[in-house]
């Protein structure tokens, strides 16, 4: 039997994710796989950082929680993107990280081209987490 827990719990969770990680977390994408945990460092090269709204998450709600604001910034490498992380404000600490693949490809992360091209201008239009446990 799986745990359960009430919508109300994991809006809280969520929401605790936004305040750990604070604002102005950096948004990475990487070439190649991602790390077994967000402990590990980072592996590939980077390929677009971008410095999120102060208010980067919209509140939880139904156990889901949506990006807020523009998310966008101009490539400084080439290469096919394969994962993201979400930093702290100062770029040490990874929060959450997930894969990237093209949209329709089932990543955490689905953008419209995973080919990045130097000064490309890379805009995330859509990210969402949900919570387990429902």
């Amino acid at each position: 039997m799986a745990i359960q827990m009430s919508v109300t719990a994991r809006n809280n969770r969520l929401d605790t994710i936004e305040t750990t990680t604070g604002t102005s977390a950096q948004f990475r994408i990487y070439t190649g796989t991602q790390p077994a945990d967000c402990a590990t460092a980072a592996s590939g090269s980077l390929l677009c950082t971008i410095t999120l709204p102060s208010d980067w998450m919209a509140a939880a709600s139904g156990g889901s929680k949506a990006k807020s604001g523009t998310w966008s910034n101009t490539a400084s490498a080439a290469g096919t993107a394969g994962y993201f992380r979400i930093y702290d404000s100062t770029g040490t600490t990874c929060h959450m990280q997930g894969s990237v693949t093209a949209t329709g490809g089932g990543g955490d992360l689905q953008l419209d081209n995973v080919s990045i091209a130097n000064g490309q201008t890379v805009t995330i239009s859509t990210f969402s987490i949900t919570d387990a446990n429902a």
